[in-house]
């Protein structure tokens, strides 16, 4: 008989995938931190979503492919008056989450940000919710969604601690469609073999590139790249409840699994890893450890490795403010990740370019005291020339202890230090942020701030009384969570 034949002997489910769907089958939530997380990241997250309505370059994306299309039982999008299919609208509500870089971030070896699968999630559930009550049947409750949102942000987050999709030139996105796979088909009522079969296409779909994030193709599309994802996965999950096969090895089939293609190299100059180097490791099982240590973005539409940047110009503004043209130099201590991702010279082409430069999100806080969207749009740009011109004075200096840091589990610091240095030889003192305002070690002092950034975006779509029946709405664990989530999309449509 010849060797040169492949063994059709169907395997199981690769061991990953079902760790993911027996943690979404059996896991109970009951940390009571974890789900007050989760509804603080609610607020925190739609919030992100109605801010950016005010940005036409975002909106162009929204909308029925086919104008004027009606549907059924539609899902709606918050701050709009749009009712889509489940795929669209998870599409939509993804887009707007990210458009502004200002939802929740994790970092970790893999960085992203998990409260992007909320897109299909609360998709899904408004439609299904809607299905059901025409049948007579109860709806989904709000504590479904934050479980889910729990439970997809354990997922996303727990595969990213130890296993760098960056390093071999993949997106991250990537593990929003994992993630957002694996709770939308269970809330759909998958069994077992359909979440598996639901994880394993997401996996087999492979992954966006990383080019559109940096120098020099950064653009728009890391804005809707989510949204693409956890709609992508809306789609799959629909599929494998339809009966679509699984592919079991889908990770760890030699030559032609996701391990092989996609995960055997580290970068360009190096050969490929071995075979044991390739596979996925895991530090810890699935739980809620990922929404309780969560971070927020809560003083800075800004890519989060520069939060803490942004922060320390914001307090040395006062006192440079009217020595712009006195500084020889400004020296930027900071962890490798910022390096290799948002550290960059050079002109900035649009938008998405300057919010993932930790160069520009620090002049712009040096220079007008703070950072908000409309700083990263080329109007406001090509107005202040004196932005480049710091820039151009930045000085970028790895420091070992803050990268270390950065990874520590019981640290996962994201610091940086600035200090300015005058012709005249004096000099600022350094100033030192090692944990932003939105980390866990900050909830106090951050959750006031975060409702209102919530008050405040509200504000931007909806009138004071249904700005006030919303916010004081979720402020109430109990009420939420006991919410049916038709009733509570209700609340969120203009008419």
């Amino acid at each position: 008989m010849s060797n040169n034949v492949d063994t059709n002997n169907r395997p199981d489910y690769d061991q990953v995938i079902q760790d993911i769907a027996d943690y979404v089958i059996h896991y109970k939530v009951d940390s009571q931190e974890a789900l007050d997380t989760a509804r603080n990241c609610l607020m925190d997250t739609l919030g992100c979503g109605l801010l950016a309505l005010r940005f036409p370059e975002c909106t162009k994306h929204l909308g029925p492919i086919v104008p004027g299309t009606l549907v059924p039982n539609g899902a709606r999008v918050p701050g709009t008056s749009l009712s889509l299919d489940p795929v669209k609208a998870a599409w939509d509500i993804g887009c707007i989450i990210r458009w502004l870089d200002y939802n929740d971030t994790w970092l970790a070896a893999e960085w992203g940000h998990p409260s992007d699968n909320l897109g299909g999630i609360l998709a899904v559930a408004d439609h299904l919710s809607q299905v059901r009550l025409a049948r007579g049947e109860d709806p989904l409750t709000m504590r479904e969604v934050l479980e889910a949102m729990i439970m997809a942000h354990e997922i996303q987050g727990v595969i990213a601690l130890d296993n760098s999709f960056n390093r071999v030139g993949l997106c991250h996105v990537l593990l929003v469609r994992v993630a957002s796979v694996a709770v939308v088909t269970k809330m759909m009522g998958g069994d077992r073999e359909q979440i598996m079969a639901a994880i394993s296409q997401a996996w087999v779909d492979g992954s966006a590139l990383r080019t559109y994030r940096h120098a020099p193709n950064a653009g728009s599309r890391k804005s809707w790249a989510a949204g693409d994802a956890t709609s992508r996965a809306v789609r799959l999950a629909d599929m494998s409840m339809r009966g679509e096969m699984g592919i079991p090895s889908v990770l760890t089939a030699p030559q032609w699994g996701f391990y092989d293609v996609s995960f055997a190299k580290t970068n360009k100059d190096q050969a490929i890893k071995p075979e044991a180097q390739r596979q996925f490791t895991f530090p810890q099982e699935y739980g809620t450890y990922v929404m309780e240590n969560v971070l927020f973005k809560i003083s800075f539409p800004a890519e989060f490795h520069a939060q803490t940047a942004a922060e320390a110009a914001v307090t040395l503004h006062p006192e440079v403010k009217d020595r712009l043209s006195e500084i020889d130099k400004i020296v930027i201590r900071t962890h490798e990740s910022a390096i290799r991702i948002i550290s960059k010279s050079g002109p900035l082409a649009n938008a998405a370019d300057r919010d993932h430069c930790l160069q520009y999100m620090t002049a712009v806080p040096l220079l007008f005291g703070h950072l908000i969207a409309e700083h990263y749009e080329d109007s406001f740009h090509a107005a202040s020339p004196m932005i480049d011109t710091l820039r151009d004075k930045m000085e970028i200096v790895e420091d070992k202890r803050f990268s270390a840091d950065y990874l520590d589990a019981d640290k996962r610091s994201i610091a940086n230090a600035i200090q300015i240095f005058f012709n005249d030889g004096s000099s600022t003192e350094e100033v030192v942020v090692e944990y932003p305002i939105g980390h866990r070690r900050r909830r106090k002092e951050g959750i006031p701030l975060l409702e209102q950034k919530f008050k405040h975006n509200l504000a931007t779509r909806f009138p004071p009384r249904q700005c006030d029946t919303i916010f004081t709405l979720c402020k109430d664990q109990t009420a939420l969570e006991n919410h049916p989530v038709n009733r509570f999309m209700d609340l969120l449509v203009i008419g």
